[in-house]
């Protein structure tokens, strides 16, 4: 091992703070595009994402979405975020 590999990381990455649910892009990228929405419920639905209000059910949140097929990822994520919102997610407390 070279003397760079042991040297602390360049970035201070501060304690970590728990927050439920996994990022939309995660449980978007286990799928494969194109996709009919019942399809992605039955392989994801029981996911639960991270939403600026809290976690929530990815079944629940394709109930609320007038889409029945995504052509892509983008399209996909984007009527999801039409729903569930943008912004910070809470993070759990201890």
């Amino acid at each position: 091992m070279s003397d760079e590999e042991d040297e602390e990381p360049a970035v201070t990455l501060g304690d970590r703070t728990p927050v439920e649910g996994a990022p939309l892009a995660r449980v978007s990228s286990r799928l494969t595009w194109p996709k009919e929405k019942s399809e992605v419920d039955r392989l994801e639905g029981e996911s639960t994402i991270r939403t600026p209000d809290g976690p929530r059910e990815l079944s629940a949140v394709l109930e609320e979405i007038d889409e029945t097929y995504f052509e892509r990822r983008q399209e996909f994520e984007t009527h999801v975020r039409d729903v569930v919102g943008t912004g910070p997610v809470p993070t759990a407390e201890e």
